[in-house]
């Protein structure tokens, strides 16, 4: 299997992020922070997930380069003791009791933070996608991808609100993982399950008007307005479903859904390389295509943003170019 050895890596350690995710969740999401909209139990999931992402790659591959959007700047102010302090015991449990001390940790966070997205090989990383649906217990996504030459040749995606057994309703089951790699397509785990995994494909669904479309929750990330005018344009009347993150990638990537559309919102907005290094790959190996609203394929050429593109057209395949020429026709 190509990438084998890179594959292996990167589930184990979206499988560790994920869990440490979970102990977050469970353990500082409570019904206070909601209601004071407080954002610190996300902030130490995000920064711990990086720095457990950053170790296991680190062991398997020291040389790799590491990209990712946190920094440690601000949790090295000493006003942040306590909140460092939760990091590290939560990318303890992630290593499995195994605790790096503090000043590795925030190392470990740098060393995606600061690196750029640049070279022959490099890795990209979201270490929690989709913030406002892990506070809100809905979906949210650890994404991992291999960029070579730039082009994303493996990614790993971790759902851990999304049900394996199959279905869009927030269970907060088992999870799942879900990774693919160029030429062996896309196979799907319980987040628990160290087997071999199943291969999953597309629906093939081939009349635009059977189709069923997902967008993002917030409509500060894609335009609900546009999206529900290309619908009608399309002759789809099923409601879209609405989710968090880079699960949308997944739920196409198994044709539970044909559509994932994400429309600008501003003409001079490009979207960030680890938003969908991962979940471009695992649609793809899926048999479905991923271009921007324009047609035209990911170029992941320009450093830690998709410079070359605009908005973000996910399907099964056989509808895209349909789907594409609606996307135009509404956004003119």
């Amino acid at each position: 299997m190509p990438y084998e050895r890179e594959r292996d890596t990167a589930i184990a350690a979206v499988r560790a992020a994920s869990r440490v995710c979970r102990g977050v969740q469970a353990n500082l999401v409570t019904a206070e922070t909601l209601e004071k909209r407080d954002r610190s139990p996300v902030t130490v999931a995000d920064f711990a997930s990086q720095a457990v992402v950053a170790s296991v790659l680190a062991g398997a591959f020291p040389d790799d380069t590491v990209v990712g959007e946190e920094q440690a700047g601000e949790l090295r102010e000493d006003d942040q003791a306590a909140m460092r302090a939760a990091i590290v015991e939560h990318v303890a449990t992630g290593l499995d009791g195994e605790a790096p001390a503090e000043s590795k940790v925030l190392d470990l966070i740098d060393r995606c933070g600061l690196s750029r997205a640049e070279g022959d090989r490099y890795w990209t990383v979201d270490p929690i996608d989709g913030t406002k649906g892990f506070l809100r217990g809905g979906q949210y996504a650890v994404a991992l991808a291999l960029i070579e030459s730039g082009r994303v040749v493996m990614g790993v995606l971790g759902c851990p609100n999304l049900d394996p057994g199959g279905g869009m309703a927030e269970t907060g089951g088992a999870g799942l993982i879900m990774a693919a790699a160029l030429g062996d397509g896309t196979h799907l785990w319980s987040m628990t399950d160290d087997g071999e995994g199943r291969s999953i494909r597309v629906s093939e669904v081939r009349r635009t008007e059977d189709a069923r479309f997902c967008e993002s929750v917030e409509s500060g990330h894609s335009s609900h307005d546009d999206a529900a005018a290309v619908a009608r344009a399309l002759g789809i009347t099923e409601s879209s479903v609405r989710m968090d993150s880079q699960a949308k990638y997944a739920t196409v990537a198994r044709g539970e859904a044909q559509i994932y559309l994400r429309l600008p919102t501003r003409k001079d907005y490009r979207e960030c390389i680890w938003d969908h290094a991962a979940g471009m790959i695992t649609v793809t190996e899926a048999g479905g295509r991923v271009t921007d609203v324009h047609g035209r394929d990911l170029d992941f050429n320009h450093g830690r943003r998709l410079e070359a593109n605009a908005g973000i057209i996910a399907t099964n395949g056989p509808i895209h170019d349909r789907v594409v020429e609606a996307v135009r026709g509404v956004l003119g």
